[in-house]
């Protein structure tokens, strides 16, 4: 039987070493392309390029393994990886994400360019996974999230994980023995309180870092935080339609009028 093909992106870079234990995890359950951006791209959100060009060249991850690196967006990545033949003459059946360096629990999923590189995805109509891990230190270990991104992958294509489907797997920072198992959960509602530090530069101008804290409002167990909280996987179908469905008849009643 022919091999799937797995494209792999995700915001961290080509050198990152999330993106290389996810790569390990992939070749597993079939072959591997990789396109991701050349240098850290977090926080991007879904953002692409459209005044600027793009550039795509030869690069390597920690391990010399060949791929793609793109001077662009993670987003960018996935559209180009996609919509280029030169780049994959051949369409993936599966994108994933990451392993990003750092949680995508909770609304941090709407900043995230990890999960910007999944969704793009899904919004090209291919199944695709987000996989993040519970701590963001450059050195962290992958060994727990690259055993677990495995079996998800090769459960994803055994189940055959449908086309326009996105899954965000959040994973918590604990050895693989410690972890209690996978939970379904649904994005917990909470936002970022946040501040700007002022510092004055040699010149004497003003300039801004931001700062902040992360504030859950939700209190439900059925949560993505709350798994995590609690030593389990995370893993929540997500989408990408922004309509609040259950406001439509509410909003049809006011008296709108020009």
């Amino acid at each position: 039987m022919k091999r799937p093909l797995i494209l792999i992106s995700n915001d961290d870079g080509i050198q990152a070493p999330g993106i290389l234990a996810l790569v390990q995890a992939a070749r597993l359950h079939g072959d591997v392309m990789v396109v991701a951006p050349d240098g850290p791209q977090s926080a991007m959100g879904h953002a692409i390029s459209v005044s600027t060009p793009l550039r795509v060249t030869p690069g390597k991850l920690l391990d010399g393994s060949p791929g793609f690196a793109c001077d662009g967006t993670p987003a960018d990545c996935v559209k180009l990886a996609t919509g280029v033949r030169a780049i994959m003459p051949i369409k993936p059946d599966l994108v994933i994400s990451g392993i990003n360096h750092g949680n995508n629990s909770s609304v941090s999923c709407i900043y995230s360019g990890t999960l910007s590189a999944a969704r793009e995805g899904a919004i090209q109509g291919y199944p695709a996974i987000a996989f993040s891990l519970c701590n963001f230190a450059n050195d962290a270990d992958m060994g727990a999230s690259r055993e677990i991104a495995g079996r998800i992958i090769g459960e994803a294509i055994e189940k055959q994980l449908a086309p326009g489907q996105l899954l965000s797997v959040n994973i918590p920072n604990l050895p693989l023995e410690q972890i209690k198992g996978i939970k379904i959960t649904r994005q917990a509602m909470g936002r970022w309180v946040e501040e700007f530090n002022e510092r004055i530069d040699p010149h004497g101008r003003p300039y801004y870092w931001l700062t902040g804290r992360f504030q859950l409002l939700d209190e439900g167990e059925e949560t993505d935080e709350h798994a995590l909280a609690d030593g389990y996987v995370s893993i929540t179908p997500m989408m990408h339609d922004l309509t609040e469905h259950h406001r439509i008849t509410e909003y049809k009643s006011w008296h709108w009028s020009l």
